[in-house]
C-alpha cells in the first residue's frame, strides 16, 4: 500500500525545517559526532527538536549550519567563536533577504513615468 501527500499538504521531506534527522545519522551526515552536535546546542547555535520519546532531531537547514561550523572548527576556530561567526553569518544574510525584499516591494510601488 501507497500513499501520496495531497496537494494541499507539502511533503515534509521538501521541507527545509522538518526535524527528520536523529543525533546520530545527523552527525554521520555531517562528519561529526554526537558530542560536537551536543556542544553546538550548549552554544546556541542551532537547537534540535525533540520527538515524543525525548530524542534530539535535526532539520537539513540545521545540519547544514552544523557543517559550517565543523568547517571553522577544523580550520583552528574556536567552538565559541565558530558557533558566533555562523550566528552572524546568519543574521547577516537573513537581513540582506529582507533588505531585498523591502527593496523590491518598494520598486514595484513607484509611479512609471509614462504619466
Amino acid at each position: 500500500m501507497t500513499t501520496t501527500a495531497s496537494p494541499d499538504t507539502p511533503d515534509k521531506l521538501d521541507d527545509d525545517d522538518y526535524p527528520a534527522y536523529t543525533m546520530g545519522r545527523a552527525a554521520e551526515m555531517t562528519g561529526t559526532t554526537p558530542g560536537f552536535l551536543r556542544a553546538l546546542g550548549e552554544h546556541r547555535l542551532i537547537t534540535p527538536l525533540r520527538s515524543d520519546g525525548g530524542h534530539r532531531r535535526y532539520s537539513r537547514y540545521q545540519l547544514r549550519i552544523a557543517m559550517r561550523a565543523r568547517d571553522l572548527v577544523d580550520q583552528g576556530t574556536p567552538i565559541e567563536a565558530a558557533c558566533r561567526i555562523v550566528i552572524l553569518e546568519d543574521q547577516l544574510e537573513e537581513a540582506l533577504r529582507l533588505n531585498e525584499q523591502l527593496r523590491r516591494s518598494r520598486h514595484d510601488q513607484e509611479p512609471t513615468a509614462d504619466t
